[in-house]
């Protein structure tokens, strides 16, 4: 399911994006993306290997921060990433969908097919849990072997000296190479949903871990594939101008009509599994958050579960963004706030865990330090092209923490505990 979740929009909605900002060098961009998330994913194996359970990202800045407002806002961040994939898996969706019609750059309805992509991933979500994982497990299967049919049977019919490989080694600036590697890193950033597994599956102290490379190994061959079949297939002109369905575009010149029908209904099946699963995942986290009373809630008039509100709220914030913001800027959003996240969880291992957890300072340095290469490498390239969205970012990450203070210091925590005394020291390790 891990699996499932990181390949659900990363590969249809961010190939385009990424050889817009790397060049025919695209590929390795998503090799080096690969090699951060490897680095970062040091901080959860450690953590989750010392205290496997289903709190995932909130355990882990709980752990390192205790629970103030650190932890609520990274928490926050996280999960609102999370929300934004939704909208940007749902808009993927309704891109595909009506690139056979000629149509997707109808905003009306882009916006309509995504809102009620939205709306069928609530109902899907609000009918139970094991129908959610049933369902995840089988469209993840059938995503990965329909895409890895696609990557492969495009570069068998292509080579690989043609399209966007047969042109310049650089179309833009080491920045702008550097600043690809965000949206890998947010093809890749799915893993992280491992970790709230440890409640459930076999010896979590060993597994989890386990999961989390197998699931990035697995990805990584994935989207290298892709990559190549697209570069192969397209020159990268073309893939920049079919950026939002670059896989339906490398699809036609390379399979012919059949191929560009498969690869539709691949990247459907897979953006539909993508949203049903973010959506139980995210419900999840905000539920955990509340009942840890870490982020506020108000039920609003409504009857029913804690859960059931938050699952209401959570499509509905999602289908706002998927109306309101275009691909690009949405993945540009989700990948700020998880950056910045993520940089935090590093911290916090390395500055008050990194000895009870037995995790190496220096990898926690180079993956703390390659986050930050790539969020001001990021950040100058969007302030290039898109300055509105790194504004809104930084309102949102500021709005995050501003609104987490100002939750806490009303007494539902008290501001002592803003940093809990070292209540991470005296939580007891699991067995190894």
């Amino acid at each position: 399911m891990g699996t499932g979740v990181m390949i659900g929009a990363g590969i249809f909605a961010l190939t385009g994006q990424i050889a817009q900002l790397a060049g025919p060098l695209f590929p390795l961009s998503f090799i080096v993306g690969a090699a951060v998330t490897a680095l970062a994913a040091y901080s959860y194996i450690k953590m989750s290997n010392a205290w496997p359970s289903s709190g995932g990202i909130a355990m882990i800045l709980n752990k390192a921060y205790g629970p103030g407002t650190v932890a609520a806002s990274a928490s926050l961040l996280m999960a609102l990433s999370m929300v934004i994939n939704e909208s940007l898996v749902a808009r993927t969706f309704a891109t595909y969908a009506l690139r056979p019609f000629d149509m997707e750059s109808s905003g009306l309805l882009l916006s309509l097919l995504a809102l009620g992509l939205i709306v069928l991933a609530y109902a899907i979500n609000a009918s139970g849990n094991r129908s959610v994982s049933a369902f995840s497990l089988v469209m993840s299967i059938i995503k990965i072997g329909g895409i890895v049919i696609f990557a492969v049977a495009a570069i068998w019919a292509s080579g690989l000296t043609s399209g966007a490989f047969s042109g310049e080694a650089m179309t833009g600036g080491p920045v702008d190479f550097v600043a690809s590697v965000a949206f890998s890193i947010l093809a890749f950033k799915g893993f992280t949903t491992i970790t709230n597994s440890g409640g459930e599956i076999v010896d979590p102290h060993r597994n989890v871990g386990r999961t989390i490379m197998i699931a990035i190994g697995i990805c990584v061959v994935t989207y290298l594939l892709v990559a190549i079949a697209v570069g192969s297939s397209l020159s990268i002109n073309a893939i920049i101008d079919a950026r939002d369905y670059s896989l339906a575009a490398a699809a036609e010149p390379a399979l012919g009509r059949i191929g560009f029908y498969f690869t539709i209904a691949i990247a459907l099946a897979a953006t539909t599994s993508g949203v049903i699963a973010s959506v139980f995942a995210v419900s999840r986290m905000l539920t955990m958050l509340t009942e840890m009373k870490m982020i506020p809630h108000s039920h609003f008039g409504m009857s029913g579960s804690l859960r059931s509100h938050l699952l209401i709220y959570t499509v509905v914030v999602a289908g706002t963004l998927a109306v309101l913001f275009d691909l690009s800027r949405i993945a540009a959003l989700g990948a700020f706030f998880y950056l910045v996240m993520d940089m935090l969880v590093h911290w916090g291992v390395f500055r008050h865990l990194r000895r009870e957890v037995g995790a190496r300072a220096t990898v926690l340095l180079a993956a703390l330090a390659a986050d930050f290469v790539v969020l001001i490498a990021f950040t100058i390239a969007k302030l290039q092209t898109d300055p509105a969205i790194v504004a809104y970012a930084a309102v949102g990450i500021a709005a995050a923490f501003a609104g987490e203070a100002m939750f806490l210091s009303r007494g539902r925590h008290s501001p002592a505990h803003d940093r809990a005394p070292h209540s991470h020291q005296t939580a007891k390790r699991g067995p190894k």
